[in-house]
């Protein structure tokens, strides 16, 4: 985590001074630099939390996570409000403000206290570091040996991918991506290419942003302060999610119109079903948030659970699977019409649900059995 932190770091840097060559560079190591940090840290959660706590953690995990969007967004929209031009000394000043959290959070790192699972795997790297310099092994035979566990974790990931758990799994990681490029990115472009919101349009775009990490954070803090831990707890956050995230979809359906993912650049053209209202355009946002939290928070809590002692290999596919399919909904979103864009989300959220329910199923079965 703490080698990801630096690279993250160095790609806030790059913003102070930019130019095309470290863009480049650091967005090549920020991607790698993000695959190692949530894999870690999902690695982490589960060391220190057990079947008891894993539901509270996460939930907590992720509302100080989503604090970040509440914040951010609030900032740019108070410093730069009523702005047609960023000069060097704004854009200067919020990169060096997030360059030094960066680098206290990356050092905050140092500090963690290691979980019981963590220090018994120091002990037996110890004791294999031992065996290797009792036996004088070369340095070739060293790298043969690293090469070698790479193998057998890459082979532990291929061999989970073809289990049950994680295929019924997987709809719902894959409507996490594509719900996740939809708030973050295309959904505030359609509300700043609405002509109906005038001069303002723009800016309701931070103001959405802010909206949508609210909900993270309710959401976030609901299901982790208030509701206890059990299978019934979870079915019914992901429930609720997606009832959530239905209800927004209509309402966006509604209120917005149906070219707007296609023509920030100009204005759009079509008419929506309603007068375009800023009142629902954030209250949509602030949904998109709560509903994310539910499916968000219940996947890394069952991953949590099913896969305790093969965490890291669980939480690589939830990533890997989720950005695959958020890389796919950027890429059509600037050509399909939002209608389309909406009616995918609405089908494979049902299908990740319903896949959601089964596993859970299958979990309380396997526990009922292992009681006799």
């Amino acid at each position: 985590m703490f080698v990801s932190g630096i690279l993250y770091s160095g790609y806030i840097a790059v913003f102070i001074t930019p130019s095309t060559w470290s863009f480049y560079l650091t967005s090549v190591l920020i991607g790698m630099g993000a695959a190692l940090l949530w894999t870690a840290q999902g690695r982490f959660l589960v060391g220190n939390s057990d079947v008891s706590t894993i539901n509270r953690n996460t939930a907590v995990f992720w509302a100080l996570l989503q604090c970040s969007m509440l914040f951010g967004n609030l900032y740019v929209y108070i410093d730069w409000k009523g702005k047609t031009d960023i000069s060097d000394r704004d854009r200067k000043t919020m990169f060096i403000a997030l360059l030094v959290t960066s680098v206290l959070g990356t050092l905050s790192f140092l500090f963690l206290c290691k979980s019981s699972q963590d220090e018994e795997e120091d002990i037996l790297s110890e004791e294999e570091g031992q065996s290797l310099l009792s036996s004088r092994l070369t340095l070739k035979q060293r790298a043969s040996c690293a090469i070698k566990e790479a193998k057998t974790d890459f082979k532990t990931i291929l061999n989970l991918f073809g289990t049950k758990t994680i295929l019924l799994l997987s709809f719902s990681m894959a409507y996490s991506g594509l719900e996740l490029s939809f708030y973050s990115g295309v959904y505030g472009t359609c509300i700043g290419a609405t002509t109906r919101f005038g001069d303002s349009s723009k800016a309701l775009i931070g103001i959405s942003g802010i909206a949508v990490g609210i909900g993270e954070i309710v959401g976030g803090g609901l299901f982790g302060l208030v509701l206890k831990n059990n299978h019934f707890r979870r079915t019914s956050v992901v429930f609720l999610g997606m009832v959530v995230h239905f209800v927004a979809f209509y309402l966006i359906f509604l209120n917005i119109p149906n070219d707007a993912p296609l023509v920030f650049e100009t204005s759009t053209q079509h008419n929506p079903y309603l007068s375009p209202s800023m009142p629902i355009a954030m209250l949509c946002s602030f949904l998109l948030g709560l509903g994310d939290s539910c499916f968000n928070t219940q996947l890394y809590s069952i991953l949590g659970c099913v896969y305790t002692e093969q965490s890291i290999p669980a939480f690589a596919i939830f990533k890997f699977i989720q950005s695959v399919f958020a890389a796919v909904a950027f890429f059509y979103s600037g050509y399909l019409l939002l209608s389309w864009q909406l009616l995918t989300m609405v089908i494979l959220g049902f299908m990740g649900t319903l896949c959601f329910f089964l596993v859970e199923r299958m979990l309380s079965v396997s526990a009922d059995l292992s009681q006799y």
